[in-house]
């Protein structure tokens, strides 16, 4: 069969042969590579083929070399390097004719192509005439279709490239895009491609935004892109300048003050919702961006230095034109309104709540008018708006600027529960919410709290839509009101009202349906009422267990009865909401759960050993299973011979990273719970914890954990750890010795987790092995650890728990080795560090207290 045959099948509704066809096709991939995409490119590159069978051959061979997953991309990219030079630049020569394709969606598919072969070569300086050739076509044709078509591809490379790699040809790239976008064009759809190009290419572009000339001249285009006839290029001509002031705020104050504020609010009022909803985002970065440039510069200040980025404040210089254009959208809900469906009344709320987070007590003034006028309006749309604003402004100004108005409305706000309209009682639900969760001493139990009470339980029973903001109110009062986690309380305010909140939850949670997620809300809401409750609610947590354990072990009987997908989800979705309840439950309860540990264990064991089991069921099953072991401690040791087995599949898998994760820590909270006892099982243990921690698939964020369950294990067996030391400690090494780039903020709160991790596993093994009679082969590893914690110390992104785990660290050394280190702690960082730890005011009370601990330990060692 023909590669056009084999295309065409490929696309054919006929399972059987769309099957036969790729598989067919992986083969060729695999017999001879290079033959196969040259040969696609030609069916691409083919006029008088089919426009399918064509996008198909494009699709086919841009597969060939971007794949999500980062093993198989690595090795995409170097099969795709190993073809020789003359057939890659046939195959690339075969994309950029198929970019001059009349067919619009060939030219696409084939700008695809480029850009996923530019992914590859461009940061290895190869294919260095791409972009040249890209700029030719739009500069230097009177075609149409080509430059969209070229604009599009650059885009793409925009967006695939690493931007370093591109920033050697930035100029050449605006040119381009620049070019496409200006006014002069007459063509709407090139300047909507170019615009779009543009967005893609900001990033690396920032030497251009630094010269006024062309900055002015990008903002130029920009702006007249908003006011084009084209909807289409409105949209896209905001989604730039939001993208612009993320990225060039500081640039940006000439704009704002000249073009910015007309233009975005025009945009606003804009009768097409797509260009109003991205008008609106422009102001909603605004208040992002200087909310985060407030946090910089008050941190700055803090530190005693100079800021150095300036706060031009234009949220707040926008207030009283904004605020009553926001207000205004507030009331354009729709009638069948879709919660999944974003539109410009959700849009204008959520800017409204960061204006409220960004200028606080100056949002007051222009709102609580609107709210006065509108919240007993006979309209519904301009009561639910009136509601709406109110909500959104809680989170921002002074508490005490908020109490008074909070008092004053929460009568009202109460009763509105039984309003006639849906959306409305909705949204007076979740500002209930926002009121328990942010001001919580607005609530007067005397006064308000049978009345609120009541309305929310009452809603349980209303619009499943609604029922999820009554839960969600609960969940706040109860953690807002109940004693904090691990605190005891004879009582609570909620006390008086807990046992029939649970009752009407249970009842409510009997329901088959999950409509609008009011199901899972619902045992949500129990999980926080359980787990925030005072002691004398103890008899209905024990009684919610009990029912919930009937309700799990009748799901476990009808595993059998499911029949199709859907049904199975549905399934799955209500056991992990009942193992959220028994989870909490075994918490709150801790050693009283004993009782029925047998009967929870069989019914946890019975789902993981199910092979009809969902990922996130396995999970949450995890998840009580560690707040077994936590509740029962060594007592669990009866159940660890069958459970331990399923631990170590699941940590076969490090795929499922999140799986992963749980398991890892199940292994720190067993060995808490064992102690010695877990040594058997240790060498499995530790032979999947070093292989996923090698593991190219594992995700990153579960590193950490495993470096510090290396410290639970030898905690937990002492010197039975002896056999893993050496390998441990060479990994803590490596561990030990990454470092973020200065800028890279996200890599440097990776870098501290993971260093966090690497300090736990120290202590674990310092701790674990102190007063054995081998203590002693740790003495070698000193020099490197202390090398790992002087540069920690000199390290200026050290976060507050790393440095208290780090000052641990040396206290723990002293008090395990004495004056073995003396010499060691002499180092002038030791002293630097635990003075700083002391004094300075970044530090919190647990760090201050650790550092004088260790200082004291120091001194007994070095005397």
């Amino acid at each position: 069969m023909d590669l056009a045959s084999l295309l065409e099948h490929s696309l054919s509704p006929d399972r059987a042969l769309r099957e036969d066809a790729t598989q067919k096709l992986e083969l060729l991939a695999q017999e001879n590579y290079a033959s196969y995409a040259f040969m696609l490119i030609q069916q691409l590159a083919n006029e008088q083929a089919l426009d399918n069978i064509r996008m198909a051959a494009g699709l086919a061979v841009k597969n060939t070399l971007s794949a999500k997953e980062y093993a198989r991309k690595e090795e995409q990219t170097q099969r795709w390097l190993s073809v020789d030079e003359a057939t890659r630049s046939q195959i690339k020569q075969g994309a950029l004719v198929a970019l001059s394709s009349p067919k619009r969606m060939v030219g696409s598919t084939a700008g695809q192509v480029i850009a996923a072969i530019a992914e590859i070569e461009l940061p290895l300086n190869q294919w260095p005439d791409l972009i040249r050739s890209l700029l030719a076509n739009v500069t230097g044709s009177n075609n149409s279709m080509l430059k969209i078509s070229t604009l599009q591809a650059i885009g793409f490379v925009c967006e695939a490239t690493d931007s370093v790699a591109l920033q050697s040809q930035a100029n050449d790239i605006l040119a381009a895009v620049v070019e496409g976008a200006r006014k002069e064009e007459q063509n709407q759809e090139v300047r909507l491609a170019a615009i779009r190009a543009l967005n893609n290419s900001l990033e690396f572009v920032r030497d251009n935004f630094e010269r006024e000339g062309e900055r002015n001249f990008i903002m130029q285009v920009v702006c007249e892109a908003t006011q084009s006839e084209s909807s289409e290029l409105q949209v896209a001509a905001f989604e730039c300048l939001v993208r612009i002031m993320q990225l060039y705020y500081d640039k940006m104050h000439y704009y704002v003050e000249k073009a910015l504020f007309g233009l975005t609010i025009a945009g606003m009022n804009h009768t097409d919702e797509k260009v109003a909803l991205q008008a609106i985002e422009f102001w909603s970065t605004v208040c992002d961006e200087e909310m985060e440039l407030k946090e910089e510069i008050y941190e700055t200040v803090e530190a005693g230095e100079q800021p150095e980025r300036n706060l031009y404040n234009f949220a707040e210089l926008a207030l009283q034109d904004v605020l009553p254009v926001l207000l205004w959208l507030l009331t354009k809900q729709e009638d069948d309104e879709d919660e999944d469906e974003w539109n410009v009344s959700m849009a204008a709320a959520t800017c409204l709540s960061l204006f409220a987070q960004c200028v606080r007590n100056a949002v007051i003034a222009p709102t609580v008018p609107f709210v006065e006028t509108n919240i007993q309006n006979s309209d519904w749309r301009y009561r639910e708006a009136a509601v709406m604003a109110f909500g959104s402004i809680l989170d921002g100004p002074d508490e005490s600027v908020l109490m008074p108005l909070v008092d004053q409305a929460l009568p009202t706000l109460i009763n509105m529960m039984t309003d006639p309209v849906v959306t409305v009682k909705d949204t007076v639900a979740w500002t209930l919410g926002r009121v328990c969760e942010l001001l919580i001493d607005c609530i007067k139990p005397e006064i308000h709290l049978r009345d609120l009470i009541s309305a929310l339980v009452l809603g349980l029973q209303d619009n499943p839509r609604i029922v999820g903001n009554c839960c969600w109110s609960l969940m706040n009062l109860a953690e807002q009101l109940g004693p904090s986690i691990g605190e005891e309380a004879p009582s609570s305010p909620l006390s008086l009202y807990f046992e029939g909140i649970v009752t009407a939850l249970l009842q409510f949670t009997e329901r088959s349906d999950n409509e609008a997620n009011c199901r899972t809300s619902a045992y949500e809401a129990i999980s926080s009422l359980v787990m925030f409750s005072a002691n004398d609610c103890i008899p209905t947590v024990q009684k919610t267990v009990l029912t919930v354990l009937d309700r799990l072990d009748t799901s476990i009987a009808m595993e059998s009865q499911i029949l199709n997908a859907d049904d199975r989800a549905e399934h799955s979705e209500l056991q992990s909401s009942l193992l959220g309840v028994i989870t909490n439950c075994i918490r709150r309860l801790s050693r009283d759960i004993a009782s029925v540990a047998d009967r929870i264990m069989t019914g946890l064991l019975h789902l993981l050993n199910s092979t009809s089991k969902k990922a996130t069921t396995t999970e949450d099953t995890f998840l009580a299973v560690g707040a077994m072991t936590s509740a029962l401690d060594a007592d669990f040791a009866r159940y660890a011979e069958t459970f331990i087995p399923i631990l170590c599949t699941a940590l076969q898998n490090p795929a499922e990273y999140q799986l992963c994760s749980i398991s890892v820590g199940l292994i720190g909270d067993l060995c808490r719970a064992l102690g010695a006892g877990v040594a058997p099982y240790c060498d499995a243990f530790m032979q999947l914890l070093v292989s996923n921690l090698q593991s190219p698939v594992l995700h990153r964020t579960v590193k950490p954990n495993i470096l510090s369950c290396f410290g639970d294990v030898a905690l937990a067996i002492g010197d039975k750890f002896e056999p893993y030391l050496e390998v441990v400690m060479m990994v803590l090494q490596q561990a030990g010795s990454m470092r973020a780039e200065k800028d890279n903020y996200e890599m440097i709160d990776y870098v501290n987790t993971l260093h966090e991790g690497n300090v736990e596993a120290y202590v674990g093994i310092v701790q674990g092995f102190n007063g054995t009679q081998k203590v002693a082969i740790l003495m070698p590893y000193m020099q490197g650890v202390f090398q790992f914690m002087n540069a920690l110390a000199l390290d200026t992104n050290r976060s507050d728990s790393l440095t208290r785990a780090l000052i641990g660290l040396l206290g723990d050394l002293a008090d395990a080795f004495g004056k073995q280190l003396s010499v060691a702690f002499q180092a002038d960082w030791i002293p630097q560090l635990l003075r700083e730890a002391r004094t300075s005011r970044h530090y919190g009370q647990g760090t201050k207290e650790t550092a004088r601990w260790a200082k004291e330990m120091i001194r007994r060692a070095t005397q």
